[in-house]
């Protein structure tokens, strides 16, 4: 497992650093003192995961996410002192949080969750092939859910929102909630982007169901659903909406 250390505080970068020599399987590829060095540093070396400071100089810990592209990006673990920052964080597709001061034993715990994590987003990656044309793709129109018995057919207009969770998806629908197991990436490939938008990196939404949008913080909006449910739309995927599909301005 490849790891870089992003912190603006020297002493910090080192306790990350003597925690994972602790390890006898991570590399360190490197470490950053800044925002603009970590991503240059993430686009050059493609880390496995990143012990990311949040509280950074000219480009803070969410500015280098924002850098960074949706899909393919590493594993991101923040490291902060301020709690504050949490809910954010898991908004913004922020897989772990470390909050400063951490004993041994909460970095170890860390660190294993993103091995299972990693070794399984390595083996789930499907083998090379040709891509169809858009004209020749097909996309779901009901998906079967099979949970605790009892198996539907939900019609994917239905389908409010999809909410990832570690190894699973639910899908919103009315009211209900369906677990399924899958990654919210492979779902997308097989929603019509003219009906679904990936909001940030947990969650896709159908456009129906959305009731309003605002302008939020840093670029980023809240949306609000039909259902009443609010959500952020991070600037981060904004900017793919907006590239690949002509979403935005």
């Amino acid at each position: 497992m490849r790891a870089l250390i992003v912190d603006d505080e020297a002493p910090a970068r080192a306790k990350v650093r003597r925690l994972l020599l602790a390890q006898g399987d991570v590399e360190i590829v490197g470490e950053a003192a800044t925002g603009r060095d970590a991503v240059a540093q993430i686009k050059r070396s493609r880390p496995d995961i990143v012990f990311l400071d949040i509280q950074m100089p000219r480009l803070d810990g969410f500015g280098v996410l924002d850098e960074l592209e949706a899909d393919g990006a590493p594993y991101i673990v923040f490291v902060t002192a301020n709690d504050q920052y949490a809910i954010r964080a898991f908004e913004a597709g922020v897989v772990d949080y470390l909050l400063k001061p951490f004993t041994p034993d909460r970095f170890d715990r860390v660190l294993d969750r993103a091995r299972s994590r990693i070794a399984k987003s390595t083996s789930d990656t499907p083998p090379p092939s040709v891509e169809p044309a858009p004209a020749e793709r097909s996309f779901l129109r009901r998906i079967l859910v099979i949970d605790n018995g009892r198996a539907v057919f939900l019609p994917v207009d239905r389908i409010d929102r999809v909410d990832a969770e570690r190894n699973h998806v639910f899908l919103a629908s009315g009211g209900e909630r369906f677990r399924l197991r899958a990654t919210i990436g492979s779902l997308q490939a097989r929603l019509d982007p003219a009906q679904f938008l990936r909001v940030n990196r947990s969650t896709l939404v159908r456009l129906d169901a959305v009731h309003e949008m605002h302008e939020w913080s840093h670029g980023d909006f809240r949306v609000v659903m039909q259902d009443g449910a609010e959500l952020i739309w991070s600037r981060r995927f904004r900017a793919v909406a907006e590239r690949e599909f002509g979403v935005g301005q």
